[in-house]
């Protein structure tokens, strides 16, 4: 025979696996709805402009930059700092999403989204700006669709190509050029990791706007590539001083 005090634990237990159930059908309900809804923005899209006319738009573009015209350390500094796991993930990666989630519950917004470089380039030439759950599920979709059909490097030179740096410049040719009158393949390694770190905020990064920020940036970017294994502190550091 229970005592008051098991009762009271097995109520309070029911009471919470009750919560819990009813939460997770919300979720589940409110993911099916904007998944639809995601879904269906991202066909609309594709059956607009089909994504193999979207490619050779941008490849058509001049001066594009394919990636075997990219300096390795520019390579190594994007990814390091946009997409850690670029090179293993099937277009989403879940890790980043789930550390995304968890940070945007704690500060209660939006700000932070996860996106891989794909997702990136899928929302750069089918969607907009605009912060929405549907046009993340799109976002998504569209980022397995590119995953699909094109390897790696593509994706990545498609990215670079059509990102904006500040100051103008759309794409990697045109940046190189503005900031520093060089091809892409001609850019010293300080130069190439300091493009790399301008879109993440291209109006407050640019070396044209402040200088000196542009430089913590790129400081912030050896330090992330330092991190993850393809630099070593000694050469970070090393490139910081050739730019004092």
């Amino acid at each position: 025979m229970k005592t008051k005090g098991q009762k009271k634990r097995h109520l309070a237990l029911k009471i919470i696996l009750g919560l819990l159930a009813f939460l997770v059908g919300i979720v589940l309900v409110v993911g099916g709805v904007f998944g639809v809804k995601g879904y269906s923005m991202y066909r609309d899209a594709v059956k607009q402009v089909p994504l193999a006319e979207k490619v050779d738009s941008i490849r058509e573009t001049e001066h594009f930059t394919t990636y075997e015209e990219l300096p390795e350390i520019y390579v190594d500094a994007v990814i390091s700092v946009e997409d850690k796991r670029f090179w293993d993930h099937g277009g989403v990666d879940v890790i980043a999403i789930g550390r995304a989630v968890l940070n945007d519950i704690k500060t209660l917004s939006f700000a932070e989204g996860g996106s891989t470089i794909t997702q990136q380039l899928a929302k750069n030439i089918y969607f907009t700006q605009e912060k929405k759950v549907e046009r993340k599920v799109a976002e998504v979709f569209a980022a397995f669709d590119l995953e699909k059909n094109y390897d790696k490097q593509e994706i990545f030179e498609l990215y670079v190509n059509t990102i904006y740096f500040g100051s103008g410049y759309y794409g990697i040719y045109d940046a190189a050029q503005g900031y520093f009158g060089k091809s892409p393949s001609q850019l010293s390694d300080y130069e190439a990791v300091m493009l790399a770190g301008l879109p993440n905020a291209p109006s407050a990064y640019s070396p044209d706007t402040d200088p000196e920020l542009a430089r913590k940036r790129t400081a912030k970017v050896l330090d992330r590539m330092v991190d993850c294994g393809v630099m070593t502190r000694q050469r970070a550091d090393e490139l910081l001083k050739e730019a004092s």
